[in-house]
């Protein structure tokens, strides 16, 4: 019906079109434009639909795999996975992969392997788009999968695992102004783009792995945003983004920095919050130019944030943030890219896949934020237009933050007198503090697109990777490492 009603408005726009040219005058040949030969109309085009000099029809014809109500399109997406991961070390983890808790020897679990199915990377999105006039679009988003779990979620029988919110938010879209705004959860403005800093091209690792890759800078959260085009190649962006502190090392006495969610309210009271009163505040340029036919995405970003505390009596606020940089080259237009992007910071470690502590706390009650580096590099070949291979290589790595030794307790993140006396030992129940020094790793894989036509889209993923967790040395046990080797496999059908 919508067709229907398209073309009928089109068919009355042509028409009157007509009639108002046949009531004026014969143009004459001279006032003609070179491209407009005489009995031709000037057309226009909307959309992928191209009307006369008649006014614009309200409605046109609805895109091909949308749903059109009242002048909105909709768009569904998502697909349907089935994928297993296989780990030389037992995480007990599904899809993704806690890098930063790859086991040491003494976890007996740890010494054994691991093998799973999963189905809960599935996913469901949907787009509405709209314009209620020529120069503004507004677009809602949302897409989730099934990675969440209730306290009672577990794989004995019927697992009851949760439709989780990857991203969910709406944006307004001025043309006229090359201004963009956002509000709901989406990626980080920290997070690289492929493109401008258009939502949904961000320029996310092609991991099976849920967790991507050690060294890529990201967070999912809530957030406003306003992006100013200053130029077609050329865009600028700043966002206020929900806050969070990770934090590890013993804490002093009438200190605090989270507490357990209150009972009764929205929250899991099993988990904890941290204490925040201010969001953290990204900003970013972006530059994309063509030289010599290469396509060539630049980009810088810096983050603001206040880690928030309470000490003997009195609140305190420490600054912490850092700043980055990311570049994406078509290195061979259309069949090879060639990424890098790395970020250096004091509290950056929620930002980072591998999810170091953003501080660490002093005897006096003064909180630290832990210098950090992120590196990733990383190349895509489109080998033919169904099969694409990437590999990547990705850093994270943490400087050392000794408080000191108060009354036999040792303070602070890699501090010299933490034990690692039992990290290397299986059951052994000497201490292993090991604090996280670096999470690197090295990864491959494959998709390919074993069918695609009209009824959908199946892909085929192959992935191997290589982590290895490194922590800090101490006076006993000295500097354990662990690493895993890890197998991932996906069966996706995108029926959209």
């Amino acid at each position: 019906m919508a067709l229907l009603k398209a073309q009928l408005r089109r068919l009355e726009a042509k028409v009157n079109a007509q009639e108002h040219r046949d009531r004026r005058p014969p143009e004459p040949a001279a006032a003609r434009g070179p491209q407009q030969a005489a009995g031709t109309t000037p057309v226009k085009a909307v959309g992928n639909q191209v009307y006369g000099t008649g006014p614009t029809p309200m409605f046109v014809a609805c895109p091909e795999k949308s749903v059109c109500y009242k002048g909105l399109n909709f768009t569904p997406g998502g697909f349907v996975a089935l994928e297993t991961v296989t780990r030389s070390h037992n995480l007990s983890a599904d899809v993704d992969s806690p890098f930063g808790s790859i086991p040491f020897r003494q976890n007996r679990a740890g010494r054994a392997g691991e093998f799973r199915f999963s189905a809960r990377q599935s996913r469901i999105s949907g787009l509405v788009e709209g314009n209620p006039d020529p120069n503004t679009h507004l677009s809602a988003y949302g897409e989730f999968d099934f990675l969440g779990a209730a306290q009672t979620a577990n794989s004995n029988e019927s697992n009851s695992f949760n439709l989780r919110i990857r991203h969910l938010y709406a944006t307004a879209d001025r043309s006229d102004y090359g201004l963009h705004f956002l509000a709901g959860q989406t990626w980080s403005l920290a997070t690289m783009f492929t493109k401008g800093l258009e939502p949904r091209k961000e320029n996310i690792p092609l991991t099976i792995d849920a967790q991507y890759v050690p060294g890529f800078v990201w967070d999912r959260q809530p957030q406003v945003r306003l992006v100013k085009d200053i130029s077609p190649i050329l865009a600028v962006g700043v966002s206020a983004e929900n806050p969070a502190t990770t934090e590890s090392g013993t804490l002093p006495a009438n200190f605090t920095y989270n507490q357990a969610a209150t009972g009764g309210g929205l929250f899991n009271s099993a988990n904890s919050l941290s204490l925040n009163h201010v969001p953290d505040l990204v900003a970013k340029v972006a530059y994309d130019p063509t030289v010599d036919g290469h396509n060539i995405h630049v980009e810088g970003f810096g983050v603001g944030r206040d880690f928030y505390s309470r000490y003997n009596g009195q609140n305190k606020d420490v600054i912490g943030g850092g700043g980055g940089g990311s570049v994406l080259i078509g290195v061979i237009p259309k069949m090879l890219d060639v990424q890098f992007s790395g970020a250096v910071g004091a509290g950056l470690g929620r930002y980072g896949t591998a999810q170091l502590p953003d501080i660490t706390v002093g005897a006096n009650g003064q909180a630290k934020p832990l210098s950090e580096s992120l590196l990733l590099a990383g190349a895509t070949l489109h080998a033919t237009p169904m099969l694409d291979f990437y590999a990547y290589a990705g850093l994270e790595q943490v400087d050392r933050a000794s408080q000191g030794t108060v009354g036999g307790v040792s303070y602070g993140y890699g501090n010299p007198s933490n034990s690692n006396a039992g990290c290397d030992i299986e059951g052994s129940s000497a201490t292993c503090t090991g604090n996280n020094r670096s999470v690197r790793q090295i990864t491959a894989g494959a998709w390919d697109t074993v069918y695609s036509g009209a009824f959908g889209q199946l892909r085929g993923g192959l992935q191997y990777s290589f982590t290895q967790r490194t922590a800090f040395s101490a006076l006993q046990g000295g500097a354990p490492k662990s690493s895993e080797n890890t197998v991932l496999t996906s069966i996706r059908y995108y029926p959209f």
